[in-house]
C-alpha cells in the first residue's frame, strides 16, 4: 500500500465528502454565480455564498464580504503585496519565508520598496524583539509565515501582532501551514491581511485559496475584468469580494473547500491537531534514535506537521528517490520553495528531505517509513 508523507505540500487524501461536493456542484450545477437569475445560476452563487459564510466563521472575521477566493495563498500573497505597497514603503519580514511571499517582497523591492529581511535562531523561530529593533516610523507592513513548512518552526504571531499594530503597520500573515492545523482567530489576533490555501490543511483540492482584508484597508486589485455586476462601468467595482474576484470562479472547487472546512470543524480542530501531533512525535523520536540523522526544527514546544532531516553520506534527493522506488513512500526533498530558510538552518544548497504526516496517516505508516529508512541506511 502506497504511505503518502507529504501533506505539507498538499493533504491526501481528501475527505469523502469532499469529492461528492466537487461532483454534485459540477454535475448538478455547473455554471458560475452572477451570471444569470436562472436556477442554476442562483444555486452556485448560494454554493460560493455559504463557502465564504463558513469560511470567514473559521478564520474569525465578521465580514465574509471581506474574504475573497483566490487560487492559492500565493494569489493572495501576491493581490495583498502588489494591492497594498508603493515604492517607498518599508516591509520587515524574516529570513525563513517561503517563495509565495519572498518573491513578491523581492519583486516589490526591484520597484521601489525598502525591506528589511530579519533572522531567525537556528530552529527557524523568528522573535517579535527582532521584528521590533526592524520597525521604523512608516514602516508600511509586517510580513511572514506562521508556520514553517521546512523546520515546523511556529513564529509568535501574536506578540509579533502586536509590534505591528502599536507600529502603526499592517500585518500579513501566511497560514500556509497552519490554517485548520491551529485555531486562527484573524480580528483578535490582530492579522490585517491573512492568506491560506485550501488545499492543505483545509483538505479543499488544489487551485483554491482565500484571502482575508481587515475593516478600513483598501486594495488595489491584482487582476480586473468580469465580475458579475456593475457591468455598465468600465471601472472595477469598490466593494468587496468583487473588487478583488474577477473571472469566473470555480465553483466545483469552492463547493470542495466548503466540505473540506465542515470536516474540520466536525471532526475538531484540536482532535485534527493532536492525531497529527502523536505522529509527529513518533517520528521525531525514531528519527532522534537513528544514527547519523540530523533532524531540524524546534526540540520542544508547539510545531507544525512538517519534519525535515538529513542522513549523513545519502543525498536528500537520492533518499527520496529510493524511499519512492523501493518501498512507495511519498516524502519531498530539496530546499521546498524556502531556500533562506535553509541557509538559516545550515542546509543550503541541498536542502533536506520532509516527512509531513496528515490526519489519515496511522502509526503503522510511520513506522513503516522508519522500518524503510533504517534499511536504507544499513545499505550504506
Amino acid at each position: 500500500m502506497p504511505v503518502f508523507l507529504d501533506n505539507a505540500a498538499t493533504s491526501f487524501p481528501k475527505p469523502e465528502t469532499v469529492y461528492l461536493a466537487m461532483d454534485a456542484a459540477l454535475r448538478e450545477v455547473g455554471v458560475a454565480p452572477g451570471r444569470g437569475g436562472y436556477r442554476q445560476s442562483l444555486a452556485a452563487a448560494r454554493i460560493v455564498y455559504e463557502a465564504r459564510s463558513a469560511l470567514a466563521r473559521f478564520f474569525g472575521v465578521s465580514d465574509s464580504s471581506r474574504l475573497i477566493f483566490t487560487h492559492s495563498a500565493t494569489e493572495s500573497i501576491n493581490i495583498a503585496v502588489n494591492g497594498l505597497l508603493k515604492p517607498g514603503d518599508h516591509v520587515v519580514s524574516t529570513r525563513v519565508e517561503h517563495n509565495a511571499l519572498l518573491r513578491p517582497l523581492h519583486l516589490a523591492a526591484s520597484r521601489g520598496v525598502e525591506v528589511t529581511y530579519v533572522p531567525s535562531d537556528r530552529f527557524g523561530v523568528v522573535s517579535e524583539r527582532e521584528i521590533e529593533r526592524a520597525m521604523r516610523p512608516g514602516t508600511r507592513l509586517v510580513a511572514l509565515a506562521h508556520c514553517s513548512n521546512v523546520t515546523g518552526a511556529v513564529q509568535p504571531i501574536e506578540a509579533i501582532a502586536r509590534v505591528a499594530r502599536q507600529n502603526g503597520a499592517v500585518f500579513l500573515v501566511d497560514a500556509a501551514q497552519s490554517a485548520g492545523f491551529f485555531p486562527i482567530e484573524a480580528e483578535r489576533t490582530g492579522i490585517d491581511l491573512l492568506a491560506a490555501p485550501g488545499h492543505k490543511g483545509l483538505y479543499g483540492p488544489p487551485g483554491t485559496g482565500v484571502l482575508t482584508i481587515a475593516e478600513g484597508l483598501n486594495l488595489e486589485p491584482l487582476l480586473v475584468g468580469g465580475t458579475g455586476g456593475s457591468a455598465s462601468s468600465p471601472e472595477q467595482p469598490d466593494q468587496l469580494p468583487e473588487r478583488l474576484e474577477s473571472g469566473t470562479i470555480n465553483t466545483p472547487a469552492i463547493a470542495g473547500l466548503k466540505a473540506g472546512v465542515e470536516f474540520v470543524l466536525t471532526t475538531g480542530i484540536d482532535v485534527i491537531r493532536a492525531k497529527e501531533e502523536l505522529l509527529v512525535n513518533q517520528l521525531l523520536e525514531g528519527l532522534r534514535a537513528t544514527p547519523h540523522v540530523e533532524v531540524y526544527g524546534p526540540l520542544e514546544g508547539a510545531r507544525g506537521a512538517a519534519v525535515s532531516f538529513n542522513a549523513a553520506g545519502h543525498d536528500p534527493a537520492a533518499l527520496s528517490f529510493l524511499l519512492d522506488s523501493d518501498y512507495d513512500i511519498s516524502v519531498r526533498a530539496g530546499l521546498h520553495c524556502a531556500p533562506d530558510t535553509h541557509r538559516s538552518i545550515g542546509t543550503y544548497p541541498t536542502g533536506t528531505v520532509r516527512v509531513s504526516p496528515g490526519f489519515f496517516n496511522t502509526e503503522a505508516d510511520i513506522d513503516f517509513f522508519l522500518k524503510a529508512l533504517h534499511e536504507i541506511a544499513a545499505r550504506g
